[in-house]
């Protein structure tokens, strides 16, 4: 069991106050807030070893070099990869979706497919879009019903041996639903196509298994795990890796340069062109540290409970309609309120120290499946409590009855 007395005081901005109000923090689904050690883990850095990585034989420069590769080494036992030259550093997780689809452009031709689901973030959309603007390629969506799970016997007549890559979403940034990636992983293999996760939503609530799931490709975002902004993991297969051509040009990808030709660096360096976010680097590793000294069981143990509370609370509002009631699915819960527009509720809220997110969660497809300008999006972390529920469920009722 969690001590949450602890655990938040673990969280220096918890305990300010926001427009007179203590802060109540319900938009973990957008970012995490930072443990302390992650703010000194940073501090440490540029006040320490601050020096450029894999290119000096100065003393800083070796100190920063191994606390990067130090920070390598446990990501990858964290998501359990094969090799550490499989872990690469981005700036998130829209970076490690482009890097991929960039290196598919020399692989697709017209009439292949790309399979996506109608549970995308917009990260996990338009950069396909794009890549099929450029190949001749075609986008396929996997539809989603009315609870917001995917059709899975509409996914498997989907596959077929035009499909060349599938990507989805692990959990949905809008509606909280777990998706089957396992059972979609395997399908997708079966017809010779490659699948890529975008797990940017469930790296805060689980541990994924890299070699355990198959998947080729993993991406998440450092500062939805308590990690600082700016930084992000692509995973990928070796041999996929290998495959695609280098995503940028530039110092640190290379291996020999002359006017006449350029041979690249080998994993995971390819792929990690110019100076990259040392600190940042360093600091998510300190965060995957945090979070597993948390305990993933704990973080589920009181994540489910706040989803269940909170579930039953909103509930309780006259005219409140949930969106998102998948089976499976993690702390987030998405409703509107009948003829109240969300925004609304949200500018109210705040006002009141309640910090929810308001709109289409960067998920527009979703909101027009349902017909819809958006929702009030409350998503919950493994520090928040069921106090603060209460304190939200009194403020939007308080709103209710401003805005009837």
């Amino acid at each position: 069991m969690l001590d949450i007395h602890k655990v938040r005081a673990d969280f220096p901005i918890l305990s300010q106050k926001v427009n007179g109000k203590p802060l109540v923090y319900f938009d973990n689904g957008a970012t995490t807030q930072k443990p302390q050690v992650v703010i000194d883990a940073i501090s440490k850095y540029y006040q320490e070893i601050n020096a450029n990585i894999h290119r000096g034989v100065h003393t800083l420069s070796q100190l920063a070099t191994d606390a990067y590769e130090t920070s390598r080494g446990k990501i990858q036992n964290h998501i359990n990869a094969k090799f550490a030259h499989e872990v690469l550093f981005t700036s998130g997780t829209t970076h490690g979706i482009n890097l991929v689809t960039n290196g598919f452009a020399s692989i697709l031709k017209p009439g292949d497919e790309i399979l996506v689901s109608a549970l995308e973030h917009h990260s996990n959309i338009v950069p396909w879009q794009m890549l099929c603007e450029k190949t001749g390629a075609v986008l396929r969506v996997i539809p989603m019903n009315q609870e917001g799970e995917l059709i899975m016997a509409d996914y498997d007549k989907l596959l077929s041996d035009k499909t060349k890559i599938v990507t989805v979403n692990h959990i949905s940034n809008a509606l909280g639903t777990v998706n089957p990636i396992k059972y979609m992983i395997d399908k997708a293999h079966e017809v010779g196509a490659a699948i890529l996760i975008d797990g940017a939503q469930a790296v805060p609530h689980m541990k994924p298994n890299v070699q355990e799931l198959d998947c080729d490709f993993y991406v998440f975002s450092g500062h939805k795990l308590c990690g600082p902004t700016g930084t992000g993991i692509l995973y990928g297969k070796e041999a996929w890796l290998n495959k695609l051509p280098p995503y940028q040009g530039g110092g640190e990808m290379i291996k020999e340069v002359s006017f006449e030709k350029t041979t690249y660096a080998e994993l995971p360096h390819k792929f990690e062109a110019g100076t990259p976010n040392i600190a940042g680097g360093i600091a998510l590793g300190t965060a995957v540290d945090y979070m597993n000294e948390v305990g993933f069981d704990n973080i589920q143990q009181q994540e489910k409970e706040l989803l269940d509370y909170g579930t039953k609370r909103l509930l309780e509002i006259e005219g409140l309609k949930i969106f998102g009631t998948a089976k499976e699915k993690t702390s987030v819960i998405s409703f509107n309120i009948e003829g109240i527009h969300p925004y609304d509720i949200g500018t109210i809220i705040d006002k009141l120290g309640i910090a929810v997110r308001t709109g289409h969660h960067c998920a527009q497809p979703i909101m027009t499946f349902f017909n819809i300008p958006g929702t009030i999006r409350a998503s919950f972390a493994f520090y928040n409590t069921k106090e603060e529920i209460d304190l939200m469920v009194a403020a939007v009722k308080k709103a209710q009855l401003m805005l009837s």
